[in-house]
């Protein structure tokens, strides 16, 4: 239990290893589904009537996933969440090697958002628009963060990650004819007007100041969301949604600008 506390706290514990902690019954049940490689599962023994985590169980078990039942209020002392969950399970990830993107479709790369809910809603987004890729770079928060993962949903198992730095990507992605596009607040072309339906790296900034003029400088583009009211930006997180699932209505040809 100490290992699965330390994992659960410590970055750099989970990337000396390359495994995680993930908590929930729905998330278990994504990373089995996406053939994740688990080290094990652990279950509360006051939750086995529980036909959801009963079944849960049975499906790890088949696929030879090691299970672990712990007494009572054992998994309360470990458990990240403030709602302490009835099973959790620790599991190997995959990050890619940014050599490993080909360059197709939409790449988001987040550059210094620290903020948990921020990058799991991203890295969501991503998943659910079809963006081929999320990088993380700078200061960004550990996408293998317990609050990224359950913000997540578990798209961290479905989008390829990769963590690089903000200037090898876009040499990288320019090198494969890829232009970049710097996320702006005010000042950039339109995100409904600009070309997303084709191959392009689109970069969304910290959630306090955005992205600082010399990260801006290294990009192809400008691109700024118009906004009515009187805020004076958009949360990361709604941001990125709103540029990924415009790129998918590019793609579609369903775009309404």
């Amino acid at each position: 239990m100490r290992r699965l506390r330390r994992l659960l706290r410590k970055r750099a514990l989970r990337w000396d290893e390359r495994v995680c902690v993930i908590e929930g019954p729905d998330l278990i049940d994504t990373a089995l589904a996406s053939a994740v490689e688990f080290e094990a599962l652990y279950v509360d023994r006051s939750s086995l009537g529980d036909p959801d985590v009963g079944a849960l169980c049975e499906r790890a078990t088949a696929v030879g996933v090691r299970t672990f039942v712990l007494e009572a209020g054992v998994l309360d002392k470990v458990a990240d969440a403030q709602t302490p969950q009835p099973v959790l399970a620790a599991v190997h990830f995959d990050v890619k090697a940014l050599t490993a993107l080909l360059g197709e479709g939409l790449v988001l790369v987040l550059h210094n958002v620290r903020d948990p809910g921020n990058a799991g809603t991203i890295i969501r987004s991503a998943d659910a628009s079809g963006a081929s890729a999320v990088v993380l770079s700078g200061e960004s928060v550990d996408p293998f963060n317990p609050k990224t993962l359950r913000a997540s949903a578990g798209s961290v198992f479905h989008v390829p990650l990769v963590v690089a730095p903000l200037e090898e990507t876009l040499e990288y992605f320019r090198g494969l004819g890829v232009r970049s596009i710097a996320t702006v607040v005010r000042g950039g072309a339109s995100y409904r007007t600009v070309d997303l339906s084709g191959d392009c790296v689109v970069v969304i900034g910290n959630e306090s100041a955005g992205l600082d003029d010399a990260s801006v400088a290294l990009c192809d583009e400008k691109m700024t969301i118009e906004m009515a009211g009187r805020s004076e930006s958009l949360n990361a997180g709604v941001a990125a949604s709103l540029i990924a699932f415009e790129a998918l209505n590019q793609r579609s040809g369903t775009t309404t600008a």
